[in-house]
């Protein structure tokens, strides 16, 4: 199946700063937009330069990232976006649109989920994005004199794409209040009485490429990866059980599984200047297999080791992004 791939850069606010986005999406036979069966959005950590490995160089490429996440997802059927932060404090990525209570080198203070910022965001983002690879594909089609149609797909799947979040490195606070949006999105939906099982069937086909609001972000997650996450100070991971409870409600009232899965490397779980990586890793663990237990088959939880018993190294955490099995 062919592809676009491409770099572009939108922001979620006019005169706002420019979030960069590699992507790689799928088009049909006419080349025009198809409607995958997932997209997968990677958000990024903080930038590392002047290593000299060249591993770590690439792996450090977004649009290298891309192409990589796509070959990984749904026999290739799947949309790969890759997400830089919009703001840098030197190295250090700040995704204060999308968290607000981050603070200047971008650690959160806590996970706010009011207002669904980080899931109106990405819905935001998505769209954007989406507008602007129609224009290049409409455009490319008119150089080569080719049918002026609109340049989306034709044809509908059964249901609309599902979301697949993951955060490499500092890239796990958007997974983190992701996460935390969804348990307070699902507990607001059970008191209003909103079947959070249906999606409105009424759709063009335009609204199936991508989520359009924080409540299509939300409602479609199948997955949340963790890849290597880690922070200098708490708040790696969801520690708060009333969070992991909500949402394991929320899946025992849909029809669909959401899996959680932490991937990790002793760079980040083995720290001993940061041993509370490991302890908050295992409290989500174990928070995450508790509510399981109640849910069997439904709330999919796994914990994933690479590189164990190799000596910890900056390497090791960018190869990650490699060899993580995320089927």
């Amino acid at each position: 199946m062919e592809r676009w791939t491409g770099v572009l850069h939108v922001p979620l606010s006019r005169g706002g700063p420019l979030f960069r986005i590699a992507a790689s999406v799928i088009l049909t036979p006419s080349k025009t937009l198809a409607v995958p069966r997932a997209n997968a959005v990677l958000f990024t950590g903080d930038r590392v330069r002047g290593t000299g490995e060249p591993a770590i160089e690439r792996l450090s490429d977004a649009a290298y990232l891309a192409g990589l996440l796509a070959g990984k997802l749904a026999a290739g059927e799947a949309n790969a976006w890759v997400v830089d932060a919009a703001c840098f404090a030197g190295p250090y990525a700040v995704y204060r649109e999308l968290v607000p209570s981050v603070d200047t080198v971008g650690d959160p203070k806590r996970y706010d989920p009011s207002g669904l910022p980080a899931a109106a965001g990405v819905a935001n983002i998505l769209t954007q994005c989406i507008r602007e690879i129609q224009n290049k594909i409409m455009r490319g089609s008119l150089k080569d004199s080719a049918s002026n149609q609109e340049p989306t797909a034709l044809l509908l799947p059964p249901c609309p794409p599902k979301t697949i979040v993951l955060g490499f490195s500092k890239g796990g606070v958007v997974v983190n209040q992701l996460v935390t949006e969804l348990s307070c999105w699902a507990s607001e939906s059970t008191k209003n009485s909103v079947d959070v099982s249906q999606r409105s069937t009424v759709l063009l086909i335009h609204d199936l490429l991508v989520p359009h609001t924080a409540s299509d972000v939300l409602s479609g997650i199948s997955a949340f990866h963790y890849l290597d996450v880690g922070l200098n100070c708490a708040g790696a991971y969801i520690t708060d059980h009333a969070v992991i409870k909500e949402i394991a409600n929320f899946v025992s009232r849909t029809t669909d599984n959401l899996r959680f899965s932490l991937h990790g490397t002793p760079r980040q779980w083995s720290d001993p200047n940061r041993p509370w990586i490991l302890t908050e890793k295992n409290t989500m663990l174990q928070l995450l297999q508790d509510e399981a237990k109640k849910y069997e088959g439904r709330l999919i939880v796994s914990e994933k080791k690479y590189f164990d018993g190799r000596p910890r190294n900056l390497l090791m955490h960018f190869e990650i992004l490699e060899v993580m099995d995320i089927c």
